[in-house]
């Protein structure tokens, strides 16, 4: 895997992927992008997100929402890196399994995320979830 990262103006950096794709990084006070430490934080989120929808699909669950709420710390000073993490699923939909959640956010914590797994040789990283009940009518 092959990326690029150049510099436009000011605290504004664009990423490209191998793959072709942009990303806007603003890492000033002008605040126009997310900072390289919030993509790295989302990233670990959409990573464990994309393991949780496909195993809860795959145990056809009835799934209609999945929203993950990420929180961290970080070291008070340089190199600031991430101390704790804490991924919170909160899934909706109808006649959802909490069993089912629980092994799939396992699963993805301990086997399948690549990001988390990586952050998790350094940073304190643990998992929650609830599930909410579709307002059926």
């Amino acid at each position: 895997m092959q990326a690029s990262v150049k510099w436009v103006d000011g605290d504004t950096f664009i990423g490209r992927s191998e793959s072709g794709h942009n990303v806007v990084f603003d890492t000033g006070a002008d605040g126009a992008a997310p900072s390289p430490m919030e993509m790295v934080l989302m990233s670990a989120g959409c990573c464990s997100s994309v393991d949780v929808v496909s195993i809860l699909k795959k145990a056809k669950q009835q799934i209609e929402n999945v929203e993950v709420k990420l929180t961290s710390e970080r070291a008070e000073s340089a190199p600031r890196v991430f101390t704790k993490m804490n991924l919170h699923f909160v899934v909706t939909g109808t006649n959802v399994s909490e069993k089912h959640l629980a092994r799939a956010v396992q699963l993805s914590a301990e086997k399948y995320c690549s990001v988390a797994l990586m952050l998790d040789k350094t940073v304190k990283i643990t998992h929650s979830h609830e599930v909410v009940a579709s307002d059926v009518k």
